[in-house]
C-alpha cells in the first residue's frame, strides 16, 4: 500500500493526516487521488467501508483557500446522517487550517437556523438536495465560487428519486469546476447522470472489499413467523454477535418482534418511519456507539445508518428487491471486517430467494433443526449518558473527555464514542464505569457550568 507521504501534499497537512492515524491509503485512495488531487473529473466506483470519504475530502481541503470566504466546494449525499458523518471528516482532515467553516444542511432540521448561518458565510456545504434546493429558490446562498462539488453514494441518490434535484443543482452551479463522483454500483441511471454531466472523467473501481471481506450468508426456510421469533435469539448467540440489525419490512412487524425479543430478556433499539428526527438521531447514535446490542429497523429507516462493526444482519423478511438486499447484507463487511447475513424465506417468498441465489454464488442452506443455542451474552461493553448541552453551547469532545478523565478520574481507555450534535450530546461508557461518570457528570462543571446528564 502507499502512504500518504507519497503525495503532493503540504507538511501541515500530512502532520495532520498523521495525528489521525491516516498513514497508508486503502485502494480506492491510491487509486483515485492522483487524478482527484490534479482537478481531474472522477467516477468512482467503491463501496462504503473503502475509504472513499477521506479519498474525496482530500482533493476539497487541498485546493480550499481559506482567505477566501466563500463556498468553494459542495458535497451532495443521500441522507442528513451521512452528510453529518461527511462534514465531520472534513472538519478533522482540515484540522490543520485555522477558521474553515463547513455547514449541514438537510432536512430534517429547522430552516432558519440554517439561513442565519448561512448570513454568515462558510467554505463547504454539506447537504440533501431537497434542502439544498430550498436555500437556492430563496436566494439564501452564493454557488458562483464553487470550484468542486462531490456526488457521494450516487446510486442512492438516485434509487430515492433525486436524479431531478441532482440536476436543478447542477444547473446553479458554475460550468467550470471539478466533478468527483462515487458510486457503489455503475448500472444504467449512474451511466446516464454521468453522461449528462461529466466529460473525460476518469472510471475508477475499486473491488478489494467484496474480494477481501466476503459475506457469509446463510438461508433457513420456515412456514410461518412463530418459528422465525422461536430462534432468533439462539441465532444472535450462536453468531456470537455483539452488534445486530435486523430487517422487517413493515414498522408494524419491528415493533411486534422488539416485544418479543425484549420478552427474551434482549435489549434492543427499534427504528422505523413513525420516529421523529430527534428519536432517529439518538436511536442511531446509541447503536453506533455500541449502547445496544440489537437494532430492529425497516429499510426506509435505517437509510444512513453508517455503522462499520454490525457483526450480523438478519433479514426477517427478505428485501422487496435485489438491490435492497445488498444494500442490507452490506452492512455488515465494512472497514476491512468480515461479514455474516441470515434470511428467513417461506414459500410465499421462494421467488425472491430464487433470484438471490441467481445474483450471490456462495449462499448456504441451513436447517432449523441445527440451530444450537449458546451460553454468550447479548450485552453491549457501554451504556451512554445523555448531555444536555451541544455545539451551539461551544461544547466540545474535549471538554467532555476532559471532565470525565481529569474531573472525575475515569481512564481513558473507558470512554467509547463522543457524539456532538447541536443542542445535546452523548458520550459512551463502559458499564463498570457507568453510575460513577453519571453521578460525576451531574456534580461536577463542564467546562466550567454545570449541566444535566441523563442515562441512556
Amino acid at each position: 500500500m502507499k502512504k500518504f507521504t507519497q503525495l503532493n501534499l503540504s507538511k501541515e497537512f500530512l502532520e495532520n493526516l498523521n495525528s489521525l492515524n491516516y498513514k497508508e491509503m486503502t485502494k480506492i485512495q491510491e487509486e483515485s487521488l492522483p487524478f482527484s488531487l490534479d482537478g481531474k473529473d472522477l467516477i468512482a466506483k467503491a463501496k462504503t467501508g473503502s475509504g472513499k470519504t477521506l479519498a474525496f475530502s482530500l482533493p476539497i481541503v487541498n485546493k480550499l483557500d481559506v482567505k477566501k470566504f466563500k463556498i468553494q466546494a459542495l458535497v451532495l449525499t443521500p441522507t442528513r446522517e451521512l452528510a453529518n458523518q461527511v462534514a465531520s471528516e472534513i472538519r478533522k482532515t482540515s484540522r490543520h487550517i485555522h477558521n474553515v467553516k463547513v455547514l449541514t444542511l438537510c432536512g430534517g432540521t429547522p430552516f432558519k437556523p440554517q439561513v442565519a448561518s448561512l448570513s454568515h458565510g462558510a467554505h463547504i456545504i454539506v447537504a440533501t438536495a431537497g434542502r439544498l434546493l430550498q436555500h437556492i429558490h430563496e436566494s439564501n446562498l452564493d454557488l458562483s465560487n464553487i470550484e468542486i462539488v462531490v456526488l457521494d453514494e450516487a446510486d442512492k441518490m438516485l434509487d430515492m428519486g433525486f436524479y431531478d434535484d441532482i440536476m436543478k443543482v447542477l444547473e446553479n452551479l458554475p460550468q467550470k469546476k471539478q466533478t468527483l463522483l462515487f458510486s457503489a454500483t455503475y448500472e444504467d441511471n449512474i451511466k446516464k447522470l454521468t453522461s449528462s454531466i461529466m466529460k473525460e472523467a476518469i472510471f475508477i473501481e475499486d473491488q478489494t472489499i467484496e474480494k477481501e471481506n466476503p459475506i457469509k450468508q446463510i438461508f433457513y426456510k420456515v412456514k410461518e413467523d412463530a418459528q422465525k421469533d422461536k430462534v432468533l435469539k439462539s441465532l444472535i448467540k450462536q453468531s456470537k454477535a455483539s452488534s445486530t440489525l435486523i430487517f422487517c419490512n413493515t414498522k408494524q412487524k419491528c415493533e411486534e418482534l422488539a416485544d418479543i425479543l425484549y420478552e427474551q430478556g434482549v435489549d434492543l433499539l427499534t427504528l422505523h418511519s413513525d420516529f421523529e428526527q430527534r428519536q432517529r438521531d439518538e436511536t442511531l447514535i446509541l447503536f453506533s456507539n455500541k449502547s445496544y446490542p440489537v437494532l430492529i429497523a425497516t429499510d426506509v429507516a435505517s437509510r444512513g445508518l453508517h455503522v462499520d462493526d454490525i457483526e450480523l444482519v438478519i433479514n426477517y423478511d427478505l428485501a422487496k428487491d435485489i438491490k435492497v438486499h445488498t444494500h442490507r447484507i452490506g452492512r455488515t463487511a465494512r472497514a476491512g471486517n468480515n461479514g455474516l447475513s441470515i434470511s428467513f424465506y417461506d414459500d410465499n417468498t421462494l421467488y425472491k430467494f430464487d433470484e438471490i441465489k441467481e445474483n450471490f454464488k456462495d449462499i448456504s442452506i441451513e436447517e432449523l433443526d441445527d440451530i444450537k443455542d449458546d451460553d454468550f451474552s447479548i450485552d453491549c461493553k457501554y451504556r451512554a449518558i445523555l448531555i444536555d448541552s451541544g455545539k451551539k453551547h461551544k461544547l466540545r469532545a474535549g471538554d467532555i473527555l476532559g471532565s470525565l478523565t481529569a474531573g472525575i478520574g475515569l481512564p481513558k481507555e473507558a470512554i467509547g464514542k463522543i457524539d456532538i450534535l447541536n443542542f445535546v450530546s452523548y458520550v459512551a461508557i463502559e458499564k463498570a464505569y457507568f453510575e460513577k461518570a453519571l453521578d460525576g457528570l451531574n456534580k461536577n462543571k463542564i467546562k466550567g457550568k454545570y449541566i444535566k446528564c441523563f442515562k441512556r
